[in-house]
């Protein structure tokens, strides 16, 4: 790290916006490449869940990095603790490194709840923004004063000075009861975000109703104009976008979120060129079909978290996307005794992009066990609070404080710079926070050439530029401010130059919803970095939360997974024959059943297993030893428009009639699925809950792949479905006991009215 050079400097002429020959020459000279140390990892390394230190739960997580440089999260309304018995009301933690946090209060107490929420009322699902210049949250209040009916929930919203509050709630519903099916639709789960042209909008929405979005006043506070629906009902929740390479990217969680030891809750994503939508999955598969598209990016895989979702999305220091999200132990899944709350720690892991899709961990799902954290610090990121230390200056610089971004950089003359020098680099990423006609700069010493990003307010637009010591700057990409750009407030940037690439983002808080964002190819003579850090070309511009760091790797290949490939048709049935192939027995035979046109088919029962009736039929037989696949063929006519509640056809896994994993295309209210369910005792009652896999077709390919998990000798039992028979789509796993002895087959039923054609059942290893 360098040291602090005279604060004074002559002005220095302009020749092209901020960046000027003169700056150019003087950063090429502040150090020689190669003498200073290497930028370290700067991450801190962290086990799920990260919450542990502060709370037992802590679910629904919303999260930011506030403007003095710390990051903030918010959870739903329950007691943190096991046996505390206390409702806080929206909680809030803080941290210095996304990995320890300690609770610093809540939002509210029940003396200042909104005044239009009934004292009883539930505070769910907190989603906090920092936009123009103010912290703004949104939340459920489950029971109003709105109307005197039950169950009439709406979106609040509160405003705070700082990421810690104090909270105050603007007086009235941003949106207001909805009714509809009979009572009132499930107004949940709120989730603010900014367009490109700094438009404000809202996402809200669950189950009893579908997600819709509605944009806002200038202000956030009112809901304007018509809302639309971007994905179904009866399959999404807990909305959140980000907008990355043109595209904006939908996570919405599906299935039950707290169905204790048999929660399947998991992140389905799709993608959209509009805000608006519509949104499709990996497969092409609109979010609003009734064979309800979806990608699952976040399922649990069979360790010891189960039921991951409701999602965020935080950035760290190096550029590395990671997801913040609530999870269940599945050996301890209730925060008290066996019922009641379930108790949701707060998880995070790395979110990987690979061929344009959000992974977790290269698609390995939810960590257990010592990771890698988040980059959150280093001699080359500070907060100014130890003034301007460790970094060089060109013109004249000073620091000031305010309550909520605490101590700052910012400069008493113009064109001004203040950098430091970093190890030559392939991968570097500056970021800041900035006030007014400030920027970013990587500096190549050997070329004496900069590539800097600066935001012109005067020119109501960002510009990326790259110049030469002697040469006039040459633009490589603008992008125009939106109309409702505010200068004086503060607004987060950041430069990233990888190899020849260069990208730049300014956004309100680094939420993945860019104001404006940048790319361009290098010449040659720019190739990374020894010089870095932030510019101002007017006097008063304001530097803070500055970073220099490494840029993280790229991750381009998925975690591969072992699919046991080799026929064993010895455990298979072609369904080709008069009646079924030797080796299958029935629990409860269905006469109705029969082998014909070279297929099985089963008019769909009206009975089930789940519960405690246990009348349907299931047709079963003993796989291979170890490590197998089962996948069938199945066609079903669910229709796509009318209730036909809950018929289904498919594969199980079968232990006993009240211990399975059933795996089926099955009608749910409006919309048809694939639903991946399991079925257990626990204490003294059954518990039963399911995962949702990939949509499905009016033929639809189902698989079951099973390994023995060599700790304790589990079955765990993934769920894959397709389309095409060709392109899988990879679901989540439940596990059977150990001394459990597991046979598999067909099921069919859920209701009359339908029939499944299984076109084979075949078995591999």
């Amino acid at each position: 790290m360098l040291g602090v050079v005279s604060q004074r400097a002559r002005p220095l002429p302009l020749v092209c916006g901020v960046l000027t020959a003169a700056l150019v020459a003087t950063l090429a000279v502040l150090g020689p490449a190669g003498q200073a140390a290497a930028a370290p990892a700067g991450s801190t390394p962290y086990t799920n869940p990260v919450s542990k230190d502060f709370a037992d739960t802590f679910a629904d997580p919303s999260i930011l990095r506030g403007k003095d440089g710390l990051w903030y999260s918010y959870g739903t309304s329950d007691p943190l603790d096991e046996g505390e018995g206390r409702v806080h009301r929206i909680p809030i933690a803080r941290s210095s490194d996304l990995v320890n946090w300690t609770h610093v209060g809540d939002a509210f107490t029940d003396a200042t709840l909104p005044g239009w929420a009934e004292p009883d009322a539930g505070i769910w699902a907190p989603d906090v923004r920092y936009v123009d210049g103010e912290y703004r949250m949104y939340y459920v209040v489950t029971q109003t004063t709105v109307t005197d009916r039950i169950d009439d929930n709406a979106v609040g919203m509160a405003t705070a000075p700082s990421p810690a509050g104090p909270w105050t709630d603007i007086g009235a519903p941003v949106v207001g009861p909805r009714e509809g099916n009979g009572g009132f639709l499930w107004t949940f789960d709120p989730s603010a975000v900014t367009d490109t042209d700094g438009s404000q909008w809202l996402l809200y929405g669950s189950y009893n109703g579908g997600v819709f979005i509605r944009r806002l006043s200038t202000d956030g506070r009112t809901a304007t104009g018509p809302e639309t629906m971007v994905a179904v009902d009866n399959k999404f929740e807990g909305a959140y976008v980000v907008r990355r390479s043109g595209y904006w990217y939908f996570f919405g969680s599906t299935a039950n979120c707290c169905a204790g030891p048999t929660t399947g809750y998991s992140v389905h994503v799709g993608r959209s060129r509009d805000l608006r939508g519509p949104y499709l999955d990996r497969q092409g598969v609109p979010l609003l079909a009734s064979r309800a598209g979806g990608t699952p990016m976040l399922v649990q895989n069979g360790n010891r978290w189960i039921g991951a979702g409701h999602n965020a999305v935080v950035r760290d220091l190096a550029g590395r996307d990671w997801i913040v999200y609530h999870a269940l132990d599945r050996a301890d899944p209730y925060l008290d005794g066996t019922d009641g709350v379930n108790e949701r720690p707060m998880l995070i892991d790395r979110m990987d992009w690979v061929g344009g899709w959000p992974y977790v961990r290269s698609d390995r799902g939810p960590s257990e066990g010592a990771q890698t954290g988040p980059v959150t610090r280093g001699p080359k990121a500070t907060r100014f609070e130890q003034g301007l230390a460790g970094w060089r200056t060109l013109g004249s610089w000073t620091t000031a404080r305010e309550a909520d971004a605490g101590r700052y950089a910012t400069n008493r003359s113009s064109h001004a710079a203040l950098v430091t020098t970093v190890r030559q680099a392939r991968r570097l990423r500056v970021e800041a926070d900035v006030r007014g006609a400030a920027g970013l700069v990587v500096g190549s010493p050997r070329s004496r050439a900069l590539v800097e990003v600066s935001v012109q307010p005067k020119k109501r637009r960002v510009e990326l530029r790259v110049a030469a010591a002697g040469r006039r700057g040459r633009v490589l990409s603008t992008s125009p401010l939106p109309a409702t750009y505010d200068p004086q407030d503060w607004h987060a940037l950041e430069l990233v130059v990888r190899d020849r690439q260069v990208h730049a983002e300014l956004s309100h808080a680094r939420l993945g919803d860019p104001l404006a964002v940048l790319t361009a190819r290098l010449p040659a003579r720019v190739r990374g970095g020894a010089v870095a850090g932030a510019t101002a070309s007017r006097k008063g511009a304001a530097i803070d939360n500055l970073s220099v760091v490494r840029a993280a790797r790229r991750i381009t290949a998925l975690a591969e997974v072992d699919v046991p490939s080799t026929p064993v048709p010895a455990s298979s049935d072609e369904f080709d024959g008069a009646a079924l192939a030797p080796g299958w027995e029935w629990v409860r035979e269905d006469p109705a059943a029969q082998v014909s046109g070279g297929a099985f088919r089963w008019p769909t029962q009206a009975k089930d297993l789940v519960g405690t009736g246990n009348d349907a039929g299931v047709l079963l037989r003993k796989p291979p030893s170890g490590d197998w696949t089962v996948e069938t063929k199945l066609t079903i006519d669910l229709g796509e428009t009318t209730v036909r509640n809950f018929q289904q056809g498919g594969l199980i896994a079968y232990v006993s009639d009240d211990h399975f994993a059933r795996f089926s295309h099955v009608a749910i209210f409006n919309t048809r699925q694939t639903e991946f369910g399991k079925e257990m005792p626990y204490a003294g009652r059954l518990a039963f809950g399911g995962t949702i896999v990939g949509p499905p077709a009016e033929t639809t390919w189902l698989r079951l792949t099973h390994r023995l998990d060599p700790r304790g000798g589990e079955h765990e039992l993934r769920a894959w479905s397709s389309r095409d028979g060709r392109d899988w789509v990879k679901g989540g796993v439940w596990t059977l006991p150990a001394d459990a002895d597991v046979r598999v087959g067909l099921v069919s039923h859920g209701g009359a009215g339908a029939t499944s054609q299984f076109d084979y059942f075949r078995t591999f290893r």
